[in-house]
């Protein structure tokens, strides 16, 4: 007996199913462009359109949209050896400095073809070794590393090994590979001379983690300014993490001692730190102690009050990153580069003269 679909069913033979269209194939754009397969291969491929003249991709390029011909990766990454995927590693996406920099790299990439595969770390290197493994698992073909210690392991044996490779925002002694960071050095400079305009003296830092290369760089930076001033820089406490917490911790053991009058803080979570310390202590910034970040993280300018703070260009840093990749995949670039690009001071609220120094009056009318 032949079964019968239970009431309620239609019941459809395969015989009355619409036929679906073959999938338009690489020959088929081609034969409809009029040119050989290789050459609208090259036309559709961002790494390789150049060899081809303009005329030619965009008719290729007008033949593939109209018959909804997509690119196989995988058979282009069989072909050619290469996954165009890029994994980039950062210690925390919910720190609002990296979202940006991902931002650029994911623009900059995507002109050529490249997509992202992004791991946070937490700054634990189990983690980042774990990650980096899962990355080159999937045939990566290259990586932007955000998290890089200042004495990295893990970074040397892959330079070591020829893993194409950029750091952003970090930078690792004795390291062959192009990085690219904002200028640190002159961002402490800045905000030091900017206090000691103001008529500051008594200056500490609450330095990042000595261990990455943003914390030892801004600490050298802050006690070689202090010294061109001629001002005692031996004020520092070293936070254990660019956290709030960890800043509101290592401020507190600042002020168990003889009080400050102007904090320069490693970065601007270790700031918020320093203004919870402040809270907590019924001291209040900037008329009992002046505060200054560094990074100019978005929306800290709504802090109370407002944060001064070292802007870093975020999403430049990610572009240039992804371009000194690019240029060391494609065989470019040997030898490795590292840049800088520029900071800027900018001056907000939580930075005054300190309460031993009089404002100067303003003048009448």
């Amino acid at each position: 007996m032949t079964a019968r679909p239970p009431a309620g069913y239609g019941y459809v033979s395969a015989a009355s199913l619409p036929s679906v269209a073959p999938r338009p194939t690489l020959r088929d754009v081609a034969t409809q462009a009029g040119v050989h397969p290789a050459t609208a291969s090259r036309a559709l491929n961002e790494a390789t359109r150049s060899l081809v003249r303009p005329a030619t991709v965009a008719r290729v390029r007008e033949v593939a949209a109209a018959l909804g011909y997509q690119v196989n990766p995988i058979a282009r990454s069989l072909k050619t050896s290469r996954s165009e995927t890029v994994g980039v590693l950062v210690p925390d996406l919910t720190n609002p400095l990296f979202p940006p920099i991902v931002r650029g790299i994911e623009d900059a990439l995507a002109d050529s073809g490249y997509t992202v595969l992004t791991a946070n770390t937490d700054n634990d290197p189990a983690r980042t070794s774990s990650n980096f493994a899962a990355m080159q698992a999937r045939q990566v073909d290259g990586f932007i590393v955000a998290t890089a210690l200042l004495d990295d392991p893990l970074m040397h044996d892959a330079a070591e090994r020829g893993v194409p490779m950029v750091l952003v925002n970090r930078l690792t002694e004795h390291l062959d590979v192009s990085a690219v960071s904002a200028d640190d050095a002159t961002g402490i400079e800045r905000t030091v001379a900017h206090l000691v305009e103001l008529g500051h003296r008594d200056i500490a830092h609450v330095a990042g983690p000595l261990r990455v290369s943003t914390g030892a760089v801004r600490l050298r930076a802050f006690r070689a300014a202090m010294q061109s001033h001629g001002l005692r820089d031996d004020r520092v406490v070293e936070a254990e993490a660019y956290s709030e917490a960890a800043g509101r911790t290592a401020l507190l053991r600042l002020l168990d001692g003889n009080r400050p009058t102007a904090i320069v803080a490693g970065n601007d979570l270790l700031a918020l730190g320093c203004y919870d310390a402040l809270a907590e202590t019924g001291l209040s910034c900037p008329d009992d102690v002046s505060i200054v970040g560094f990074n100019d993280m978005p929306f800290i300018n709504r802090l109370q009050p407002p944060l001064t703070s070292v802007r870093v260009p975020q999403y430049d840093l990610g572009v240039e990153a992804a371009r000194l990749l690019l240029d060391r995949l494609s065989g470019r670039t040997v030898t490795p580069r590292v840049v800088l690009l520029p900071v800027r001071l900018v001056v907000r609220g939580s930075t005054a003269p300190p309460p031993t120094v009089k404002r100067p009056a303003r003048a009448a009318g």
